[in-house]
């Protein structure tokens, strides 16, 4: 059975229009709690859900919307207020709440939203779960007795439960006195819970989007806006700065200097750290565009290195078949799963903190040693996408892999929501990387306008 409105991380889109509608939310909430009143083991008791929201001004609206399904459908609810992504899934765990649902379009503009959901394991739903409420979603709505109908209540100290979680990520000895942190919390679901944090570990910490008006989330701020934060560090002459995107789970950082460090490095200071003090667990996992500076230093330290499709989904996947612990993105989207079940943006800024200590060194001392290949990425737009076996092509990219030898790779990837062949070419030498990229993006859309 093919999904109709869930994808990779969820349901998503713009708000007011379908599936963002305040009735099919309904529909979603009481069609998620029929699936989980049939699939819970019998106990006699209502089964429980946990609802976070980041800052929309819509998440109001679909709070509301999501609670009277699932009332409708027997479920008592916990509300847990504007929080992390991450934390939902953490005080799933700690709630043994049967799931916890996600109000959030992460780092899409204000108007958009969108729906996650996590099982009672801090993990996203299987795909037969997500299959299950599309298909209870074209039942007959029906309301169950009164006396059955579920309760709702609201969580006071849920940001404060998850500071502590975050916490306990990294050695309770680890203190952050004498640092000036800037943080960046993009308007969004970590405005509260990041300063706060910091702050507990004697951090001196200076924000930048942290005053959330229901319509500023990743408005020229956090993650995806990364100029806010670097030009704060700079201003305040802060020793590094950390900024999350709209729900929290994901991270990135700058150094004192203003230099920019994407989730691959951050992933690299991670496991450097671990593999150190011999506290590493199998392999690190990037994906298909890590870069390949990381995958050779990582290399170099003895680290075994994989590489997944891109998606957190994807990393995690491989992550269990290899026993792994450390993984992620560029994007920020870091997993560290001894310390959560999920991509945690607040824990990944603690882990690599917690290594900058042990070394004693800066964020520059730790990470400028590795210096990112330049790399090159074009979208050619195709009407058909061409076969990625087309002779032209797998002449040209071995022509191309050839040139490049050791210290380059190339990647061509179909894009899975627009009509877009992603040509990507890194290497040592920025200007024949940008020359290859330029006749490869050429030969797939010629291949493209003559599949024959």
């Amino acid at each position: 059975m093919s999904r109709k409105y869930f994808g990779t991380d969820g349901i998503r889109g713009r708000v007011g229009v379908s599936p963002m509608s305040a009735d099919f939310v309904l529909r979603l909430g009481w069609a998620a709690g029929r699936v989980l009143a049939a699939e819970a083991p019998e106990t006699g008791r209502h089964r429980k859900v946990l609802i976070g929201k980041d800052t929309r001004v819509s998440g109001y609206l679909f709070e509301s919307a999501l609670e009277a399904g699932l009332s409708s459908a027997g479920v008592d609810v916990v509300l847990l207020g504007p929080i992390p992504t991450p934390a939902v899934a953490a005080l799933v765990q700690e709630e043994q709440a049967d799931a916890g649902i996600v109000i959030s379009a992460s780092h899409n503009p204000f108007h958009d939203n969108g729906i996650k959901f996590f099982g009672p394991d801090g993990r996203k739903l299987s795909d037969a779960v997500e299959l299950a409420i599309e298909a209870r979603l074209g039942e007959t709505f029906e309301t169950v007795d009164s006396e059955q109908l579920g309760k709702a209540a609201r969580m006071n100290d849920a940001t404060d439960r998850y500071i502590e979680f975050c916490r306990q990520s990294v050695p309770r000895e680890l203190r952050l006195a004498g640092m000036k942190i800037a943080f960046d919390g993009a308007n969004g679901a970590g405005y509260q819970a990041g300063p706060k944090l910091l702050r507990a570990l004697d951090a001196e910490v200076v924000t930048v989007g942290c005053e959330p008006d229901g319509m500023n989330i990743n408005r020229d701020v956090g993650s995806t806006h990364p100029e806010a934060l670097v030009d704060c560090v700079k201003r305040e002459g802060a020793d590094l700065g950390i900024a999350l995107d709209g729900d929290g789970d994901r991270v990135l950082m700058v150094d004192a200097d203003g230099r920019i460090y994407d989730g691959d490095e951050l992933v690299y200071a991670i496991a450097s750290h671990r593999h150190q003090a011999g506290t590493l667990k199998g392999p690190v996992i990037g994906t298909l565009m890590t870069n390949l500076a990381i995958e050779q230093a990582l290399k170099a330290e003895g680290i075994e290195f994989h590489r997944a499709k891109v998606g957190d989904r994807y990393v995690m996947e491989l992550l269990d078949k290899h026993h792994g612990e450390v993984g992620g993105e560029g994007s920020g989207h870091i997993l560290c799963l001894d310390k959560h079940s999920t991509g945690d943006g607040l824990i990944a800024a603690l882990q690599v903190l917690e290594a900058l200590k042990a070394s004693g060194k800066s964020l520059a001392g730790f990470l400028g040693p590795v210096q990112k290949f330049p790399q090159t990425l074009v979208n050619v737009r195709v009407e058909e996408r061409p076969a990625m076996d087309h002779p032209e092509i797998v002449a040209a990219v071995s022509a191309a892999e050839g040139r490049l030898a050791a210290d380059g790779r190339v990647l061509l990837r179909p894009s899975g929501t627009e009509p877009v062949i992603r040509v990507m070419v890194e290497g040592a030498d920025p200007a024949l990387v940008g020359q290859l990229a330029k006749e490869l993006a050429q030969v797939v859309e010629n291949a493209a306008n003559n599949p024959d």
